[in-house]
């Protein structure tokens, strides 16, 4: 607690504009006996109080405030731009963050762009936003005007503001409150007549994205609407920000990339291969692969199940290799057209079962395609198995061709990455499926 006679003195030296000696009494306070100092006094001795802490003790006295004292501190510094945007650069980012997640959105999304461009970017990635969130792209670099201005007032205000623009291809238009009422491309402003209002030329159909939105989502709109910026809003229609394209091409990169990686059964997205350590490939790779081998264990007991039919048959063995890999090759296949058709959004959940009809008349003609080519193969080397090795062909195509169709899907049900269907997981269930297939059939056949 402060004496009662410092705090008289601070009074008096506030009355008497005593500013060098009310600095250099302040100059004597830890940050949290300066914000008791702050809180006991009135708005404003307090603003004067504050104004005359050092930068450092500021930002640490701003943390110790309430959240109205901080508001209040705010409201009120912000007729001095250059102290507000020291004060909100300075302050550390999780006090930042904590302050600005308090705020509606149209104060953080003002406040946000008093910051440098790196201390956005921390502030942005902290605002609570989740992980992979169109919140965690933005920019509150545009140019925003107001429905009351005339084509010519609009064009005075973009010239003032533009330079400061992340793009200025789309101008956006928004109410007292800077909730989202318009976007207008500069053609459109260009074409239109300088004394005609904004409101005139607003036709209200614009795309707007929200701050929570996965950024597949977004890479899905950009596609749709041919934008090269959509706004962001929060779920009041406050204007927060904008995404750009190239913020979307990133994404688009980010993403491919993690999915080929996982497609191709690695636990995790490696960046470059030659900078990174032997040690971490071994384990992006070695988890799979170790599951895949204990998986595999059911082609061998399969082997063995029919050990009968190999000694009696021994030309079976022959084709096994080429029939169990046509399996796998199909199922990569089919796999690959549904990951990519789910990730762009071709393909709903609900479309599953339509599908399957077409996956099957598509595999089979696949299967008797390259039945007859395997078929050719056995006239000249084990003719007596022309027959298995035709069917087993043709089940086999169609076998793998619905698992890889299918897994996607199932991924897609359980909330996993779809691309986690990987082509070394379906190669592994087309083996062990394979096997029991060829030799059921030489079974019954032969």
């Amino acid at each position: 607690m402060l004496e009662k006679e410092f705090l008289q003195l601070i009074c008096e030296l506030i009355e008497n504009k005593n500013w060098k000696q009310l600095k250099c009494e302040l100059g004597r306070l830890e940050p949290h006996e300066a914000a008791e100092l702050i809180s006991g006094a009135s708005d404003h001795d307090g603003i004067i109080i504050f104004r005359l802490l050092s930068r450092e003790v500021a930002k640490d006295t701003f943390a110790n405030l309430e959240l109205d004292e901080q508001e209040t501190i705010i409201e009120l510094l912000a007729a001095d731009g250059r102290k507000l945007s020291e004060l909100l650069n300075d302050l550390d980012p999780d006090d930042r963050t904590a302050f600005f997640e308090e705020l509606p959105g149209k104060v953080s999304q003002r406040l946000m762009q008093m910051l440098s461009v790196s201390e956005r970017e921390t502030a942005t990635a902290l605002l609570g936003y989740p992980e992979g969130s169109i919140g965690r792209l933005m920019t509150p670099d545009y140019v925003a005007v107001k429905p009351r201005y005339t084509i010519k007032q609009a064009f005075d205000h973009i010239r003032r503001f533009a330079s400061k623009s992340e793009t200025i291809n789309i101008i956006y238009v928004v109410d007292d409150q800077w909730n989202l009422v318009d976007a207008l491309t500069i053609e459109t402003l260009i074409l239109a007549d300088p004394d005609k209002h904004i409101e005139d030329i607003m036709d209200h159909r614009f795309i707007a994205l929200d701050a929570t939105d996965d950024r597949e989502e977004a890479v899905r709109t950009f596609s749709e609407s041919d934008r090269v910026a959509l706004p962001v809003t929060d779920s009041s229609g406050t204007l927060l920000g904008i995404v750009t394209v190239d913020d979307m091409i990133d994404v688009v990169q980010e993403e491919s990339t993690e999915d080929f990686q996982r497609f191709g059964a690695l636990q995790d997205a490696i960046v470059n291969p030659l900078k990174a350590r032997i040690t971490t490939l071994y384990k992006q790779r070695i988890i799979w692969l170790v599951a895949l081998v204990f998986m595999n264990v059911f082609s061998g007991a399969a082997l063995a199940h029919y050990e009968d039919v190999i000694k009696n048959v021994v030309s079976l063995i022959f084709f096994l290799p080429l029939l169990i890999g046509s399996g796998g090759n199909a199922g990569s296949q089919s796999a690959t057209l549904m990951i990519r058709a789910i990730a762009v959004g071709d393909v709903q959940m609900k479309d599953w079962f339509k599908l399957i009809g077409k996956e099957i008349a598509v595999s089979l003609l696949l299967g008797i395609t390259m039945a007859a080519g395997v078929a050719l193969i056995a006239s000249f080397r084990a003719p007596d198995v022309i027959l298995v090795v035709a069917i087993t062909m043709v089940l086999i195509v169609m076998t793998g061709s619905l698992i890889g169709m299918l897994l996607p899907f199932v991924f897609t049900k359980l909330k996993l990455d779809p691309a986690t269907a990987s082509a070394p997981l379906i190669t592994s269930i087309s083996d062990i499926t394979g096997v029991f297939i060829y030799f059921t059939v030489a079974t019954l056949i032969l």
